[in-house]
């Protein structure tokens, strides 16, 4: 079954920096598109185009490059364009988040080109009249203009997740602490504590509900409780040590 990201084209119009082209692929490549179009750009192929790529130089030599945008749109369900701008014949707008669910959505008819205008001015009033709906990236409205692989990253991204969800990677888990383990743990405290004079057995009042509370609520993992109770055991040890005789203290630190 085909993705419905392989039914995505990024349309890029009047490209005068080769390099946009570059980290438009990369952008691309990190969320999975591959359908990269060009109307007219000012230099391609170019190296900083491939220098900018990293890792995506598969894209640059699929990309398509075409003469106008008509040529770029033939075949496409649906074509988004993407503005910073207010246009006053501008038709239906929409957040690019709400866009790109509109565009997976409409992916099941064909295919939908999300198109990006010139690096100076964005789309013309008459390219964005090609397409039958607008995007906007919400943005400082003091200083809303991004640079166009920026902008395709914002929109490549949102089309992912349109598409695939938001589901992240995770760290693996370890084995957890059991009742057993915890409940020694308590006990070794409590001792430890009471040897110091942290904790008062005769008079208990809330510390040790309270370690019981805290250390339910962090889920401690068996070699957490482990390491917590070799801490213990050093206070331990270090207490014995405190107060043996001077003499066999003496005796001690001569054989280290």
């Amino acid at each position: 079954m085909t993705s419905p990201l392989e039914r995505i084209r990024i349309v890029l119009c009047a490209t005068s920096h080769p390099g946009n082209i570059g980290a438009t692929a990369r952008a691309m490549h990190t969320m999975g598109l591959s359908r990269l179009v060009l109307v007219a750009p000012r230099h391609f192929p170019h190296p900083d185009a491939d220098a900018r790529a990293t890792g995506a130089a598969s894209l640059l030599a699929r990309a398509v490059v075409c003469a106008t945008l008509d040529d770029a749109l033939r075949g496409c369900a649906l074509a988004i364009g993407f503005s910073a701008r207010p246009r006053e014949l501008a038709g239906e707008v929409r957040a690019v988040r709400d866009a790109a669910l509109e565009a997976i959505r409409r992916t099941s008819n064909g295919e939908v080109a999300l198109v990006f205008g010139n690096e100076t001015s964005g789309l013309s009033n008459a390219e964005l009249a090609r397409c039958e709906m607008v995007a906007t990236i919400p943005a400082n409205p003091a200083y809303s203009s991004m640079n166009v692989a920026a902008a395709v990253q914002v929109a490549a991204y949102e089309t992912r997740v349109a598409a695939l969800g938001n589901a992240v990677w995770r760290a693996p888990a370890f084995e957890a602490a059991t009742h057993d383990d915890l409940e020694q743990l308590h006990a070794h405290a409590a001792r430890t504590l009471a040897a110091i004079g942290f904790f008062d057995p005769r008079r208990p009042r809330r510390l040790m509900p309270r370690l019981r509370r805290l250390f339910a609520r962090a889920r401690l993992e068996k070699e957490e409780v482990n390491i917590l109770r070799g801490i213990l055991a050093e206070i331990d040890a270090l207490r014995v040590r405190d107060r043996a005789p001077r003499d066999a203290r003496t005796a001690l630190e001569s054989e280290r």
